[in-house]
């Protein structure tokens, strides 16, 4: 597993929250004059403005970025998942959590398949520029956020580019790892038919090949001197090209690799749906219910992340907008009651330790967690109901 996997994880799939956003935000939009006299509260562009800006600030926030750049391992899917969960509610927008699963498997989705489609493990790094690039674009009129965007850049050029192609192939052998177990199945893949009934991807056999490689098809023999003595050309099986050139991995350029960027922006509907014979029996992992010796670890590098998000609170939940990632508020709903139990994010269990410093630890954690005037609970109960006590952060 390698340990530089984890940046590049988050600033992915958190693209592709942005896009999904962007997308059902413009749906919803209605013009100002008419949102006035709306029974209830309507999206008006500037609110989708300023969902976007609130959430990418949160994103980039620099003290979140100086622990999300540190040699880490990956978190785990629970933990990752309540961290975007915070992450989407850093405005005012609201979502169920019906809809909330829905958005988490189009980002999970959609970035599988773009690292399925890296013919060489380097182009990870251009996936992220593409992400990198149209984030820019959607605060290009707010120079304060504009330059958290550019300071992610040079901390991404800086890590990424030194590293050898070997260390790009372990970076995307983890991220391979971390989503073989999903295989739900999105609309827009189904129907460009690149991705199976159950959820499988289906990879092409042709294209281009590699940048700095040769089109497969000649069998070259050498002599103990080095010498070519022989040449043998062999049918490849597929249509091959050659690139034309490299991406660039600078701030500015063109990446010239198309994954990454936004497959919403072309108007056509957007939904999930579960694999398996009926919604019920949806094709997730389930999660473990033995203790994992690793929790503390793992709520101690959770929490110094999620202390740099810090979640506005409209004074009224009624203030807030939401978003709806369904058709219509009947298929949300219906999606919400049939959510199957291993989707549960409320709880987690932790063995205790009577270990007196990691109590103390512990405590600490949780008392960033706990809101302003709310008695913390015992050190021996916190562990058990971290996620439910985030939920209402």
């Amino acid at each position: 597993m390698s340990s530089r996997t984890l940046p590049l994880l988050f600033i992915n799939l958190g693209g592709e929250m942005l896009y999904i956003l962007d997308q059902r935000l413009r749906a919803q939009n209605i013009p100002a004059d008419k949102a006035k006299k709306a029974p209830i509260p309507a999206w008006i562009e500037d609110d989708r403005r300023r969902v976007m800006n609130d959430i990418i600030t949160t994103m980039f926030n620099k003290k979140f970025l100086e622990e999300l750049f540190k040699p880490q391992e990956l978190y785990s899917k629970k933990a990752l998942r309540t961290v975007f969960d915070r992450l989407a509610h850093a405005s005012i927008m609201r979502l169920n959590q019906a809809s909330m699963d829905k958005l988490y498997d189009l980002m999970t989705m959609a970035f599988k398949y773009q690292v399925l489609l890296c013919t060489r493990p380097k182009d990870i790094l251009l996936v992220s520029f593409n992400h990198m690039d149209a984030i820019k674009d959607f605060v290009k009129d707010s120079p304060s956020i504009l330059s958290q965007v550019d300071e992610t850049y040079r901390q991404l050029i800086e890590m990424y580019t030194p590293l050898s192609s070997g260390e790009f192939q372990l970076i995307r052998q983890t991220l391979l790892i971390f989503f073989q177990d999903m295989h739900i199945r999105v609309s827009i893949f189904l129907k460009d038919k690149v991705q199976n009934s159950n959820g499988r991807f289906v990879l092409p056999t042709s294209g281009p090949v590699p940048y700095g490689t040769q089109i497969p098809g000649l069998i070259r023999m050498f002599s103990c001197t080095g010498e070519e003595v022989s040449r043998l050309q062999f049918n490849n099986g597929g249509n091959y090209t050659s690139p034309l050139r490299e991406g660039s991995f600078e701030i500015f350029g063109d990446r010239v690799t198309k994954l990454g960027t936004n497959m919403y922006s072309v108007s056509r509907p957007v939904e999930t749906h579960m694999s398996g014979t009926s919604k019920n029996s949806a094709q997730h992992t389930k999660v473990s219910a033995v203790p994992n010796p690793l929790a503390k670890e793992e709520l101690n590098l959770l929490a110094r992340l999620m202390g740099g998000l810090e979640v506005q609170k409209p004074g009224n939940a009624d203030n807030g907008f939401r978003v709806n990632l369904f058709a219509t508020d009947e298929e949300e709903e219906e999606a919400l009651i049939s959510r199957p139990d291993e989707l549960s994010y409320g709880v987690i269990n932790i063995q205790a330790t009577k270990d007196q410093h990691a109590n103390a630890e512990l405590a600490k954690i949780m008392g960033e967690f706990t809101e302003s005037g709310d008695q913390s609970p015992s050190a021996s109960s916190k562990g058990d109901d971290l996620l439910a006590m985030m939920d209402g952060l």
